[in-house]
């Protein structure tokens, strides 16, 4: 059996004087640490939270400005195209314009070509059939009706 004796009572006082010292004065010491370390923890967890949240809005906004960038990069390369074809339309008609320019001037130096050629042709004419009428007659024109025959001979031709 137990027996209780004054020796027993005053460990069991100093028992619990020494439960009451841990309690009061060591617990409180390594509590602080432990809250400190557990604030810590926590701050740090929604910090992370916090990192991650901003991450997926980032990576939203990201994706929307790829987006936008892609519809105006579309739309750049629409404008584009679209001048590309209006410059090459300017250019046809440039060109086809100035085609028409240069027929024209061919067909106009081609006529002059023609009449001086023409022209020459008729003077030739002349003089042949002069020199052939000469030696056929064998005697000179008066020059008066020389020049009236040179006319009419040449409308003729």
């Amino acid at each position: 059996m137990l027996a209780i004796n004054a020796t027993f009572i005053g460990q069991f006082i100093v028992l619990l004087f020494l439960l009451w010292f841990i309690y009061k004065v060591v617990v409180p010491m390594l509590a602080r640490p432990i809250e400190e370390r557990q604030r810590k923890i926590a701050l740090g967890l929604a910090a992370a939270d916090k990192g991650e949240q901003s991450l997926a809005e980032a990576q939203v906004k990201a994706e929307a400005l790829i987006g936008e960038a892609r519809e105006r990069a579309g739309v750049i390369i629409d404008q584009a195209q679209h001048r590309a074809n209006d410059l090459i339309e300017q250019a046809k008609a440039s060109a086809g314009a100035e085609g028409q320019r240069l027929v024209a001037a061919a067909a106009q130096q081609i006529e002059l070509d023609t009449a001086r050629a023409r022209e020459g042709l008729r003077r030739e004419v002349a003089q042949i059939a002069i020199s052939a009428a000469s030696k056929v007659l064998e005697r000179e024109i008066d020059p008066r009706t020389h020049a009236d025959l040179l006319s009419k001979l040449a409308t003729q031709i």
